[in-house]
């Protein structure tokens, strides 16, 4: 006898890492707080021990942060030349911000990813 099985439609990676949603359903929350992964979908039931981004979101938020502050610094310095306490009330919060939230959304994405590339190559139940 076949089991009924729930099968679901596709999810898109980039937007359920974005939002923190569950990479196979799309409803369930993929975060519990503001980095640390749930252990499982309360909204499917997919097990999050498959999800392992390492130090993938680190790298790509130091790389794309660092971009973004140092390059405002070096406009700001050059354009107008301000004293270095200036920079320091300005940027350090931006940088805190923007490293919080982009690593968030980066770790999600990465989650996303991850899942949809092992279900694809049948190391996690898809259905």
């Amino acid at each position: 006898m076949n089991e009924d099985r729930a099968h679901f439609a596709p999810v898109d990676p980039v937007r359920a890492g974005l939002k923190g949603c569950c990479p196979r359903c799309g409803e369930g929350r993929l975060f519990d707080g503001l980095l640390t992964v749930k252990p499982r979908c309360a909204a499917c039931g997919l097990d999050y021990s498959f999800a392992d981004a390492g130090d993938g979101p680190a790298v790509f938020v130091i790389l794309i942060v660092g971009f973004i502050v140092i390059g405002s610094v070096l406009w700001l310095q050059v354009n107008y030349g301000p004293p270095i306490w200036l920079h320091i009330l300005l940027f350090a919060p931006l940088t805190i911000v923007l490293s919080l939230l982009s690593l968030r959304w980066c770790k999600g994405i990465l989650i996303a990813l991850q899942f949809r590339n092992n279900a694809s190559q049948g190391q996690i139940d898809r259905d």
